[in-house]
C-alpha cells in the first residue's frame, strides 16, 4: 500500500505531466533509464498491448531516465507512442515515489548493475535469465514465422526458425534469449543516446494502475533487473485481470 507521501507525488506527477485521460484507466509506467534492458522489454510489451487488446478503456502513460534523442530512437525501435512518453534528466521522481534505485556498493553504476546481473540485491535476474534459454510452456511465443532477426549484421533468420526446431504456441528455447540480445544491440550501437549517466544503470521502476477517479487499483514496485512485472512469464496480466 502507497503511504500519504507517494500518493502525493503521484498525484503531482499526474499533474506535472498532464497524464489525464478520459477513459476508464490510467497506467503509469515510471521506468529508469531509456537503456535499461526492463523499459525496452516493458515498452515493446505495452506496445503490442495497445495495438492487439481489445480493451480500448485505457491510456499508457510512462516516464523514463533519458532525453529527447534517446526518446525519438527507444519509440521509434520499440513502436511505443512518442507522445506518451516523458523523458526526466534524474531520479528525483523515482525517489519522490519510493522507488527501488537497486545496489549502490560506492564504484560505479557499471559494477552496481553487473552484481545486480549475477543476482546480488537482484533475486529473480538469475532465473528469469535461464528461463531465457530454456523458455516457458506457461509464457506466449515471442516471434511470429515471418520476423526477421539479425544478430550482429552478421547471422540472420526467421522465427520460422524456433517453430522448426521446438514448435509453437509457447515460449521456445532460446527465444527470449535472442529477443533480449537483439534490445541489447540497439542499446550498445546507441549507448550515449539511451544511457543518460550509467550511475542510474540500477534504478528499477515501478507501475501505476489508476481508474477514472485516479484512485489507485494496481502498484508494483520492481527490485530486480528483468523484474519490471510481478509475473514474468506474463508480464500484462495485471491489465487483463484489474481492467474489466
Amino acid at each position: 500500500m502507497l503511504s500519504n507521501n507517494q500518493k502525493t507525488n503521484l498525484n503531482k506527477l499526474i499533474k506535472d505531466f498532464n497524464f489525464s485521460s478520459s477513459k476508464k484507466y490510467k497506467l503509469i509506467v515510471l521506468l529508469g533509464l531509456l537503456g535499461d534492458f526492463d523499459s525496452f522489454e516493458y515498452a515493446i510489451n505495452l506496445k503490442n498491448f495497445i495495438n492487439n487488446t481489445q480493451n480500448k478503456d485505457i491510456d499508457i502513460f510512462a516516464i523514463a531516465i533519458g532525453n529527447k534523442i534517446g526518446k525519438d530512437k527507444f519509440c521509434k525501435f520499440t513502436g511505443f507512442p512518442n507522445k506518451n512518453l516523458e523523458v526526466v534528466y534524474d531520479n528525483k521522481i523515482h525517489e519522490d515515489l519510493k522507488v527501488s534505485n537497486g545496489i549502490d556498493i560506492g564504484l560505479g553504476g557499471w559494477i552496481n548493475m553487473l552484481m545486480m546481473l549475477s543476482g546480488i540485491n537482484s533475486l529473480k535476474t538469475i532465473k528469469e535469465v535461464i528461463r531465457g534459454y530454456t523458455g516457458d510452456r506457461n509464457s506466449k511465443q515471442i516471434f511470429s514465422d515471418e520476423d526477421q532477426i539479425n544478430l550482429f549484421n552478421l547471422i540472420k533468420f526467421s522465427g520460422v526458425f524456433f517453430k522448426y526446431t521446438c514448435g509453437d504456441g509457447y515460449l521456445r528455447p532460446f527465444e527470449l534469449a535472442t529477443y533480449r540480445l537483439t534490445n541489447m544491440l540497439e542499446i550498445l550501437q546507441n549507448w550515449n543516446d539511451y544511457i543518460l549517466d550509467n550511475k542510474y544503470l540500477p534504478q528499477r521502476g515501478a507501475s501505476f494502475l489508476l481508474d477514472d477517479k485516479d484512485q489507485i487499483i494496481y502498484n508494483y514496485f520492481s527490485n530486480d533487473v528483468l523484474g519490471y512485472s510481478s509475473k514474468m512469464e506474463d508480464p500484462l496480466a495485471f491489465l487483463s485481470e484489474k481492467c474489466k
